[in-house]
């Protein structure tokens, strides 16, 4: 049986200096080199995470990096209201306190009676339906004629003015009840049919007085006044 016997230390020293050298063999590189890889951002700390701040970017097909921007509209999500931007103005009703009014009888066509509105006001106002009128103390109110209904409301801005015709009487004699006032009331409806409108207006006849019958009928607010006398 063969006997192996140990190299001595030198011997085994030279044989690693010989491999060094012509190439072969193995080397002892020490400890591995430590690289770390990074993708478009650097590391932080000591955990290897990587932390972004500020404005978040995207990256498009491309591979152009953007910066992604927001536009700040409040809780509602609806755009701030700039400060200082008024209130949009409404419409109001044409009364008695905003305007004046004037009653006038005219000799064409006869026995009809011409009233006038005209805004004196700073905003714009409705003539909605038609006059109330009243007479004295009468305790009926004449009833419009409905052919005269316009297809939308009268509308009057400042310094504009709006007309009613008024039927006194029969100019064949077939009213009844005929009599003559002397005070005039013109009411004002509201939004809804015979609601308030606000103030009256009271104005003023003749000296002598305008006479009527059970005929007697009132035209809707219009915006022509020869309109209003063809009823």
């Amino acid at each position: 049986m063969r006997k192996y016997h140990a190299l001595p230390v030198a011997l085994l020293a030279a044989l690693a200096l010989t491999a060094c050298e012509d190439g072969t063999g193995t080397q002892n590189e020490g400890a591995a080199a430590s690289t770390s890889i990074t993708s478009g951002a650097s590391a932080t700390g000591t955990t290897g995470k990587t932390e972004t701040t500020g404005t978040p970017e995207t990256t498009d097909k491309t591979g152009t990096s953007t910066t992604r921007t927001s536009t700040t509209t409040g809780t509602t999500g609806k755009p701030a209201k700039k400060p200082g931007t008024p209130a949009p103005r409404t419409r109001v009703s044409c009364n008695g306190s905003n305007t004046t009014v004037t009653a006038q009888p005219v000799p064409r066509p006869l026995n009809h009676m011409l009233i006038t509105v005209r805004n004196t006001g700073s905003t714009t106002c409705d003539l909605t339906y038609y006059p109330v009128l009243r007479f004295d103390e009468m305790q009926w109110a004449p009833q419009a004629i409905e052919d005269s209904k316009p297809q939308a409301v009268t509308t009057l801005a400042p310094g504009e003015s709006g007309y009613a015709g008024v039927l006194l009487s029969a100019a064949d004699g077939s009213g009844e009840a005929g009599t003559t006032g002397h005070k005039l009331t013109v009411g004002f409806q509201g939004r809804t049919p015979n609601s308030s409108g606000g103030p009256s207006a009271l104005p003023a006849l003749p000296a002598k007085g305008v006479y009527y019958d059970s005929t007697l009928k009132v035209t809707y607010w219009l915006r022509d006044m020869d309109q209003a006398l063809s009823y």
